[in-house]
């Protein structure tokens, strides 16, 4: 079988930012990159689940939320896969995720979708641990521009 490209990526070289992962079709995929892969510090479970929720939340609710297919998380827990018709420029989809990660860390109010009959996992959430990845990311991305969105080779 062939090596699938998110395997290609030097996992070493990465730090934290977004980056273009891959386009297929209309459908374009950036990796938002919250940890730095291989170094001991994961993001965790219940974090990146309500993390989850808020941003998925947000994204589906801008005006960009017809062009929004998919935002998770990914397996390793350094990250998000978040995935938009290419109807959205790549200055908007950054403009995006960083109003995404401000709304996260300023967020007050109940979590949605929290509730055993919206979520297959209601009990493993944690509030305060996304508003810190959120916050995170906000600094991270402050500056960040169309041209960091390529990967270090």
């Amino acid at each position: 079988m062939e090596k699938i490209k998110s395997f290609c990526v030097n996992h070493n070289k990465l730090k934290k930012g977004m980056y273009l992962s891959r386009v297929d079709g209309d459908a374009v995929t950036y990796d938002i990159r919250m940890a730095v892969p291989n170094s001991g510090c994961y993001l965790e479970n219940a974090g990146i689940h309500t993390f989850e929720h808020l941003f998925a939340t947000y994204v589906r609710n801008s005006k960009f939320s017809d062009s929004v297919i998919y935002a998770g998380p990914m397996g390793c827990r350094t990250g998000f896969y978040f995935i938009v018709r290419d109807r959205v420029s790549h200055k908007e989809a950054i403009a995006l995720v960083r109003d995404a990660c401000r709304f996260i860390a300023d967020y007050k109010g109940e979590i949605p979708g929290v509730s055993a009959i919206e979520c297959g996992n209601y009990l493993e959430h944690d509030l305060q641990k996304a508003k810190a990845y959120g916050a995170d990311m906000c600094k991270v991305l402050e500056n960040w521009t169309v041209e960091q969105l390529q990967y270090e080779v």
